[in-house]
């Protein structure tokens, strides 16, 4: 739920940073700060390196969530504003239940993929009755960043088991150095002095929060209780940034959003119930090791 209150902020931010900074810049520049900040993590602590196996799913994580989602919602966000955007942050949890059954194995009954469906309905009608712009270009773009997003969610579940929450996000941080450190330089804007402050503001957001920090608390979340039920905590993220913006901005919390809110709460809590233990019950075959589990005891009589 952490995750999910750290990630509610992001688009807003991801707005205030654009007031001043173009999409491409921000986009490297976000990964590149929290590529430098992860690396300085990792040496401190001294964290072992992942393995050669490990590589190919970092990469799924890196252009899933690190350029995919950052990258595809900020040239989104040129064409619809937040609110808009929130449409398609409902759908992120059917994506990120959908990429884990593919990626994890996870075979939720039925039931959850009502639940899940109906929950994603009344947060997905309730934001396109908030208002908003429309554009078929932003869409195309929110729709394409929500699958990334998913998927580099899945992809990143599998591989917290064995490398823990926060360092999943970090090593595909720093893989991702060598293509974003570069790629901000050459975007850098040509007058630093010309950006205001609620963009750095934004840019600092997005950089440590939502690009890293909000990844340590979700990657663990998502690792012990299962993609396919935490991840439906995700319908709640549409509230909380309207809740945010209304503590933050001042903007008016209407007796609509609570009833919808309280809607959601329940499908979360009946999906969230009915994929329980669904991460212990995968298939043989499946895409990450199953943790070992200890041997009988041998006791003598």
């Amino acid at each position: 739920m952490l995750g999910v209150v750290i990630f509610s902020a992001s688009l807003p931010a991801t707005r205030l940073a654009l007031t001043d900074l173009e999409p491409l810049f921000l986009t490297t520049a976000r990964a590149a700060i929290a590529g430098i900040v992860a690396g300085l993590a990792l040496l401190l602590l001294e964290r072992s390196r992942p393995t050669r196996a490990d590589l190919a799913s970092l990469a799924v994580v890196a252009l899933g969530v690190v350029i995919g989602f950052p990258l595809l919602t900020a040239l989104a966000l040129r064409h619809i504003d937040a609110a808009h955007a929130a449409v398609f942050v409902g759908l992120l949890p059917l994506a990120t239940a959908l990429f884990g059954a593919i990626r994890a194995g996870e075979r939720p009954p039925p039931a959850f993929w009502l639940l899940s469906g109906l929950g994603s309905a009344v947060t997905v009608g309730f934001a396109a009755g908030s208002g908003g712009s429309a554009s078929g270009i932003g869409d195309g773009l929110m729709l394409a960043a929500i699958l990334a997003c998913g998927l580099g969610y899945a992809e990143g579940a599998g591989l917290a088991r064995r490398l823990g929450g926060w360092q999943v996000i970090a090593w595909a941080a720093i893989l991702s150095l060598p293509v974003t450190a570069p790629l901000a330089l050459v975007w850098l804007p040509a007058d630093l002095a010309a950006i205001r402050a609620p963009a750095w503001a934004g840019l600092a957001y997005v950089s440590l929060f939502s690009m890293l920090i909000g990844f340590v608390f979700w990657y663990r979340g998502l690792a012990r209780g299962g993609i396919a039920a935490i991840g439906q905590l995700q319908l709640l993220q549409p509230f909380l940034g309207f809740l945010i913006a209304g503590l933050v901005l001042g903007e008016a919390i209407e007796p609509a959003m609570l009833v919808a809110a309280a809607a959601v709460v329940a499908c979360v809590a009946g999906a969230r119930r009915m994929a329980s233990g669904t991460a212990t019950r995968s298939p043989l075959k499946r895409p990450w090791p199953a943790p070992r589990r200890p041997g009988p005891s041998r006791s003598r009589p």
